[in-house]
């Protein structure tokens, strides 16, 4: 695991994804990637606009969405509306939730080139309520997850995120840095800590950055 300190970690996560991203195209020629939602990820993906990448080559998927009619402000596919690529987003507005998770699960590329994943402060990540262990073994890539923090979901699984090439994690604020030092000390209770260490980068600002 590779953990960063920044007074500006929406601009570090940037430019640490379109490196990952730079590389991925120039060795196969496209890119693929995955996005969170939540509330550090709009000043990530601001900071990649401005970042030098072959658009046209990316493909972005999401990593987890709130089931939630289109347009409603719960929705982190508005999040997603000004990226100059392709955005294939989840299709929480169909009927059948767990039919619609299995056709998302056959868009997805065999292997993201990186995934990017925020943290709660109960610990969780991408849509993986803590106490929820279903989602945490599930061997579909796709999975809907009863509602938690009032909106049910559908998320990529760990399968999908631990097979990615890269991870990037952002969290930020004073409030994550409990169950940040809990993660990074190894509490293996936490969603987050069903996360691959193995190329991950953590990004933090200060204030969530474990002390000592």
């Amino acid at each position: 695991m590779d953990l960063r300190v920044s007074d500006e970690p929406a601009v570090m996560a940037a430019k640490t994804i379109a490196r990952r991203l730079r590389d991925a195209h120039r060795r196969r020629g496209a890119a693929s990637l995955a996005l969170s939602g939540g509330g550090t990820a709009p000043a990530m993906i601001e900071a990649m606009l401005v970042e030098r990448l072959a658009w046209e080559a990316l493909t972005v998927w999401q990593v987890d969405e709130r089931v939630a009619p289109d347009g409603d402000a719960d929705r982190n596919a508005l999040q997603l509306e000004r990226l100059p690529c392709r955005v294939r987003l989840m299709p929480v507005t169909a009927v059948d939730l767990r039919a619609a998770a299995a056709r998302y699960a056959r868009s997805l590329p065999e292997r993201f080139d990186v995934v990017h994943l925020g943290v709660g402060d109960d610990g969780h990540t991408a849509s993986w309520p803590p106490g929820n262990r279903d989602v945490l073994v599930s061997d579909r890539p796709v999975e809907t997850v009863p509602p938690f923090n009032g909106r049910a979901r559908m998320t990529l699984t760990p399968r999908v995120v631990n097979t990615a090439r890269a991870r990037v994690v952002l969290a930020t604020g004073a409030a994550k840095r409990a169950v940040i030092a809990r993660w990074l000390g190894g509490d293996g209770s936490l969603p987050i800590g069903t996360v691959r260490r193995t190329a991950t980068t953590v990004v933090l600002d200060p204030a969530a950055a474990p002390r000592g």
